[in-house]
């Protein structure tokens, strides 16, 4: 089978509560359908006006979890009265396991909804945005290419700690993961470089369960020959599957290049660092997209066992 097959087959098995809360728009009732008839799982597509009965648990859910934010049930009522908040609500509060939301949001309104209500990940302080690179049965994790422009070490240093978790899940193989940058080991320095060493140090000081090193070029990270080169020794070096790119612009650039020009398949924006599965649609998202996102997320709750 083919990775989208592979993908496809085990969100199948992991029979999960999906919800759309966009049901107003007729994409979304079409990928709703599709998931639906496809054996995904239990599809809940909501609409005008929200349904009213689980509004006393979320609001309850929202005041406990920021009551800076909600310090009045009136204020977390109000929040409520927005479809994605609803609907990350009900997973934050477990009546569901995933939301898929932002066909006719910014991304900011998806982002603020699942951070109010469902939070982070342990561990992890920020969220961020993976695509996944497809060719054939190659697979390459690109991460940040969708949230942060211009993330710190810490930010940089999450941003592989959740791809990597991610990948286990999606990919179903062990991370490794490499810090780009235009150095590799020290054959340049600055500013940007010295960024990109900090966030790897950061994240080995974890202990995070997986293979990271940096900084690396492009071509040290992925080619054995020229890593061994330029990179003697790296346990990454020449084998990497996740790629963290250091700002947003040269994560979305290359993305989009590797996409356009290689003939790649760009699977995402895929949303990381989250406590449980919200995930993020483009306003001009197909119905193919919305179930492509919607199986994705199924992996990121996890599979039945």
């Amino acid at each position: 089978m083919s990775f989208r097959e592979r993908v496809y087959e085990r969100a199948r098995r992991a029979r999960k509560h999906i919800v759309l809360p966009e049901g107003d728009d007729p994409r979304v009732r079409a990928a709703a359908a599709r998931l639906e008839a496809d054996g995904f799982g239990v599809v809940e597509v909501l609409g005008r006006p929200l349904p009213p009965s689980p509004v006393p648990g979320l609001i309850r859910h929202l005041r406990a979890r920021r009551p800076d934010k909600f310090p009045t049930d009136a204020a977390a009522r109000a929040a409520l009265e927005h479809p994605l908040t609803f609907g990350a609500c009900l997973v934050g509060a477990g009546l569901a396991d995933v939301m898929v939301g932002g066909a006719t949001f910014p991304s900011g309104d998806t982002i603020r909804a699942a951070l109010w209500t469902v939070g982070t990940a342990p561990g992890i302080a920020t969220v961020s945005g993976a695509f996944y690179m497809v060719r054939d049965e190659t697979v390459l994790t690109f991460t940040d290419c969708a949230v942060v422009p211009e993330p710190t070490p810490a930010q940089l240093a999450d941003a592989g700690a959740a791809a990597a978790r991610d990948r286990r899940r999606i990919v179903g193989d062990e991370p490794v993961v490499a810090f780009l940058s235009y150095s590799t080991r020290g054959s340049a320095t600055g500013e940007r470089v010295e960024r990109v060493r900090q966030a790897v140090s950061i994240l080995q000081a974890r202990g995070p369960g997986f293979v990271c090193d940096g900084e690396l070029q492009g071509d040290a990270a992925l080619v054995a020959d020229v890593a061994a080169r330029k990179a003697p020794g790296s346990p990454v070096a020449g084998r990497a599957n996740v790629l963290v790119f250091p700002d947003l612009d040269s994560g979305n650039i290359a993305y989009k290049l590797v996409q356009r020009l290689g003939g790649w398949e760009a699977i995402g924006p895929i949303l990381q660092g989250l406590a449980r599965p919200v995930a993020d649609l483009s306003r001009g998202a197909t119905a193919d997209d919305i179930v492509d996102t919607a199986v994705v997320a199924v992996l990121q709750a996890g599979e039945r066992t």
